[in-house]
């Protein structure tokens, strides 16, 4: 597959109207290579700095997504159409998720001790892993890298976040969050990979495992080379449940949650 053909450009079409804004190119495949080398070689160091003081830079992370919040939003809006209050609930929001595993991550990765039949002594670790992939979709654009990305800053994994080719300027503004915040460079890098370009991020040795929300088309391909190259894989896909009431004393009130369910994020 060429790496540079598969699909449209990344780029910002005003949802109200279908005018094209600003458009960003592909990732040449050598601008890739330095970008996975670069996560390896970021790794090697994050991992070994105290998971404490990764917190603080987390901690760092979520302060500028609240103080950022209203940048965020109108970005978003522009973008995916949702609106500026729901994309500013949505950035404070993904700020408080950060906060989340800055304060409570060192007692998550802590060594859990389990029970021996043969009365010897044994942990379960929670340990990075190494360079990983993040394939984010379009409908929560900063909330979906959040949820991904903090945790496994917190544990000492780095990241490549490939986002949905319409929401760019979304991912460009987290990128630059992780920057300012003092993320180490290769730690965290937004890529503009095409979908043959997933397929040789997947592949490359020092890439350790790669999560996806989207699709299920596109989640059984990303199953399909993470499996093919024994890679670790996460996938959460989409589709709309139906919505079953059982015995219910406030009817009223179920209908209610259903149809707000239904129309957050503009449905």
């Amino acid at each position: 597959m060429p790496s540079n053909s598969s699909g449209p450009t990344y780029q910002v079409v005003n949802p109200a109207t279908g005018e094209v804004g600003e458009t960003f190119d592909y990732v040449s495949d050598a601008d890739l290579e330095s970008t996975i080398a670069a996560a390896h070689e970021a790794y090697a160091s994050w991992k070994d700095v105290p998971i404490e003081e990764r917190a603080k830079v987390v901690t760092r992370i979520g302060a500028l997504f609240g103080e950022r919040a209203d940048e965020l939003a109108a970005i978003a809006t522009e973008e995916m159409g949702k609106p500026l209050s729901e994309a500013k609930g949505e950035a404070e929001f993904s700020g408080e998720i950060f906060d989340y595993f800055a304060t409570e991550g060192p007692g998550l990765a802590a060594d859990q001790p389990i029970k021996m039949f043969s009365g010897g002594t044994a942990v379960v670790q929670k340990l990075p892993v190494g360079p990983l992939l993040g394939i984010m979709p379009w409908n929560y654009p900063f909330y979906q890298i959040a949820r991904f990305a903090d945790p496994n800053l917190m544990l000492g994994n780095t990241i490549l976040l490939k986002h949905a080719e319409s929401v760019p300027k979304s991912a460009l503004a987290v990128e630059k969050i992780m920057i300012d915040a003092g993320v180490p460079a290769g730690a965290y890098a937004n890529v503009f990979a095409s979908h043959g370009q997933i397929e040789t991020i997947i592949s490359d040795p020092r890439i350790q495992g790669v999560s996806l929300t989207g699709s299920e088309r596109a989640g059984a391909v990303v199953a399909s080379l993470a499996g093919k190259n024994l890679k670790k894989c996460v996938l959460e896909l989409g589709g709309s449940d139906p919505y079953v009431i059982l015995d219910s004393d406030d009817l009223d009130e179920a209908a209610k949650t259903a149809w707000e369910t239904r129309i957050s994020n503009t449905g």
